[in-house]
């Protein structure tokens, strides 16, 4: 494990010389991507400095027990060594968390769909609020959010919504939220009271670059429509709306919530693109032996992830077991506990499987 932070820190060392070299800083490309390799190991950097640090003050402290000491001076160098090798130890772990190898598309923006599942209207008004929750989310993150394509219905909800999130670590912090979201309640239209199980399917997908993902345009069958809100009213008058069909796949993107036609075909070109990026990263996951994976999940739409129970003000997360009693707050957007817990399972996970973390 040393040897791999003595390693970040020659190289980090390396990169900071060459930032300071004219060719370099001429070369706006090979300048952007030495400061993104400098960013990345400047955790790993200082992390490390606190390591030799805290070791240091422990040396020091374990010389000065072996000198002749009065007392209350003795039990208070004693006091702060236990102190020391405490914080070693979180440092420790905070080290071998460092070394477990990044998700490479957690740096990206994401697109999210959502659709109803089962239970009609209830569960297109839920997709509305699950739509809301994201939205307020990347609020409070500063993320920026924009609609791609939507089919409204008339009460108010979405049988489905597409959208993208834009900011930093948008899918680091989302991926998990992708399957099947469970709501129970008392639906505005069960006139009964009685209370109603529907479920909601979330897909969150990194958003790719053309180089990501090659796409030959002799696959394609493009078609044009006029875009249309709920109940069929017609929000355009031209045929703005695109609808792509890639041919390998059968996959099928639409989208019509930008005003022309051009920006509509850029913005279903983007979502195809994560559609057949995260087809191909499920192939390379399934090759990944069963032991090596996380056990957490981050893609499979059929997995019922969580629950939200209206009558108990309830939200379980199933997957790691977390009840928390704020159902309000957490469809407002404050899902942070949530994803928080997840991502520190997924850690742990890791360093269970994965003895390279080891000292």
């Amino acid at each position: 494990m040393f040897e791999k932070f003595e390693a970040a820190v020659n190289r980090y060392d390396e990169i900071n010389h060459k930032l300071s070299d004219p060719s370099v800083i001429a070369n706006q490309d090979e300048y952007r991507r030495l400061m993104k390799e400098h960013a990345d190991l400047e955790e790993l950097v200082t992390k490390y400095g606190e390591y030799k640090k805290v070791s240091q003050e422990i040396s020091d402290a374990k010389e000065m027990l072996k000198e002749k000491l009065d007392k209350e001076f003795y039990e208070m160098v004693e006091a702060e060594l236990k102190e020391a090798q405490e914080k070693l130890e979180i440092i420790k772990k905070e080290m071998k968390i460092l070394l477990i190898p990044k998700d490479p598309n957690d740096e990206k923006n994401v697109i999210v769909e959502i659709r109803g599942g089962a239970g009609g209207e209830e569960a297109a008004l839920f997709a509305g609020d699950l739509f809301r929750m994201y939205t307020r989310y990347a609020e409070r993150k500063g993320w920026k959010t924009e609609m791609l394509d939507s089919n409204p219905t008339e009460i108010g909800g979405f049988k489905e919504v597409v959208f993208s999130i834009e900011g930093s670590g948008a899918y680091s912090r989302l991926k998990f939220e992708s399957g099947v979201h469970r709501v129970q309640r008392i639906p505005v239209t069960e006139a009964g009271g009685r209370i109603h199980t529907s479920t909601v399917t979330v897909a969150v997908l990194p958003e790719v670059e053309e180089v990501d993902v090659e796409i030959n345009p002799n696959d394609l069958r493009i078609d044009t429509f006029r875009a249309s809100g709920a109940g069929g009213q017609h929000i355009n008058k031209t045929d703005s709306a695109i609808r792509i069909t890639h041919l390998p796949t059968g996959l099928v993107v639409t989208c019509q919530d930008q005003r022309s036609q051009h920006k509509n075909r850029d913005k279903a070109m983007a979502i195809l693109r994560s559609k057949l990026y995260e087809i191909a990263q499920n192939e390379k996951n399934n090759e990944i032996a069963q032991e090596r994976k996380s056990q957490v999940g981050t893609g499979d739409r059929s997995e019922r992830i969580r629950t939200y129970n209206y009558p108990q003000g309830r939200v379980t997360d199933h997957r790691i077991g977390l009840t928390l009693y704020k159902i309000d707050d957490i469809l407002d957007g404050d899902i942070d506990e949530i994803v928080d817990a997840l991502i520190t399972t997924e850690q742990a996970e890791k360093l269970a499987a994965g003895g390279d973390y080891e000292d």
